[in-house]
């Protein structure tokens, strides 16, 4: 008799795992995860707090995600659990799983929500709001004028059915190691052609006023620099898809390869579309870089289609970067709510199920709440920290298989502690903010 079959989440066979999955099918992976919408709040980071505070801020993330992802990886393979809400189970219990899976469903879902709100304002724009936002048109507007089909609901529904929708289907998160590629390649695409037009700027002497330091005029301007780690740090958060990705590999020690190589990349990328953003358009420069360049950069057909083709290859990136953190949080609510049912993959009806529920949620909510910032800094203070740095560090110094050593209890002290603090100042001067705009 052959022996039952080994159960490994997120793969749909029932027998024991074919893993094919190769090392740059994952750099791929990560590096969309990484990448997501965090490129496009990168250049205001560097309005808010200079370019050497900025760039130092982005490398010294990086480096702690480096940190973070080893823990998380070496706890988990000498533990029975291959998932990250599994691991903190061993180690806190039910109420470590339980947050975990919260954090993940807060996390993913508010970034599927912000992405569609982003495709819905490149291809149809916005009509502002009641807060003082500019009125501007999307790329298909520009282009057809003003029509049904191609209003702001229409357009994000047909993104939703004829591309998301084929992509969320996938049962194997290497099944969509080509859409990565694709994605990471746009991503090149929009740093690049952003590069390109501050070098014009630059040749043309049209550069703008930038900082290198920021301008911290009192005790409320001080605070407020705080304001930009929690964007950061959502920026390089991508933990929740560390063991799908990682336990298709054939050999999942190689993990931590693919990490460091996709965080010098997105590194690289965020540098680039930091510093050329800034200088292109300076103290102008919007929390939503797209915005500025809804704003035609000269007035030549060139010029126009420059800026088409930036927003247009931003959009596209975001709806490959879509299935991806899909993948994690369907897994991660059917965990939560069916923990005792069969693998998800072999049940089509709660795998359909759960994906369009997902689907129909994130577009009602991208129709009705037509803002992101809200969104993207309570993320980066609450749920994208807990998983970056605070449940890894957690996780290390509750030690319950006793591998971690003295570097490893400093190391996670440490990124608790700076987490934990970064997040109460970042949240209490948001706070604060909110409150004294409204009175």
């Amino acid at each position: 008799m052959s022996p039952p079959p080994e159960h490994v989440p997120l793969l749909p066979e029932m027998k024991p795992p074919i893993k094919t999955a190769s090392v740059s099918g994952a750099v791929f992976n990560v590096s969309t995860s990484i990448i997501g919408a965090g490129i496009m709040s990168i250049p205001f980071t560097l309005k808010v707090l200079g370019i050497i505070p900025a760039v130092a801020l982005i490398m010294l993330v990086a480096f702690m995600t480096d940190l973070s992802v080893e823990l998380l990886l070496r706890f988990t393979h000498s533990s029975n659990s291959t998932t990250y809400a599994g691991v903190m189970k061993e180690s806190f219990g039910l109420i470590g799983s339980v947050a975990t899976q919260i954090c993940v469903m807060i996390t993913n879902l508010g970034c599927l929500i912000m992405y569609l709100i982003i495709i819905g304002d490149v291809l149809s724009g916005n009509k502002g709001g009641g807060g003082g936002e500019e009125v501007h048109f999307g790329v298909l507007q520009q282009w057809f004028g003003n029509h049904w089909w191609n209003s702001r609901e229409f357009s994000i529904l047909f993104t939703v059915v004829f591309i998301l929708l084929p992509l969320v289907l996938y049962q194997r998160v290497d099944s969509l190691r080509f859409s990565s590629f694709v994605s990471v390649v746009l991503a090149v695409v929009f740093v690049g052609i952003s590069s390109v037009m501050a070098v014009m700027a630059i040749v043309e002497g049209k550069t703008k006023r930038t900082r290198l330091v920021p301008e911290v005029e009192d005790e409320t301007s001080f605070f407020e620099l705080f304001t930009a780690v929690p964007v950061i740090v959502t920026a390089f958060t991508f933990h929740f898809n560390v063991h799908p990705i990682s336990f298709e590999l054939r050999n999942s020690r190689n993990m931590m390869t693919a990490v460091r190589v996709a965080l010098i990349l997105c590194a690289i990328i965020y540098f680039a579309i930091g510093i050329f953003g800034y200088l292109l358009f300076g103290d102008s420069l919007m929390s939503d870089i797209l915005t500025n360049f809804d704003q035609t950069f000269g007035s030549s057909t060139g010029a126009n289609l420059l800026n088409d083709i930036v927003r247009l290859s931003y959009a596209f990136h975001l709806m490959l970067v879509y299935p991806l953190l899909n993948f994690s949080l369907r897994f991660n609510i059917n965990e939560l709510l069916f923990p005792n049912r069969p693998p998800l993959a072999s049940d089509t009806t709660r795998f359909f199920t759960i994906t369009m529920a997902l689907l129909l949620f994130s577009y009602l909510a991208a129709i009705a709440f037509p803002n992101i910032w809200s969104i993207f800094q309570f993320m980066g203070s609450t749920s994208a920290a807990c998983l970056a740095f605070i449940f890894p560090g957690a996780i290390a110094l509750r030690d319950v298989n006793g591998i971690s050593t003295k570097t490893d209890k400093m190391v996670a002290s440490t990124m608790v502690s700076l987490a934990v603090v970064t997040s109460i100042i970042a949240i209490a001067t948001n706070i604060n903010k909110a409150l004294n705009n409204k009175f």
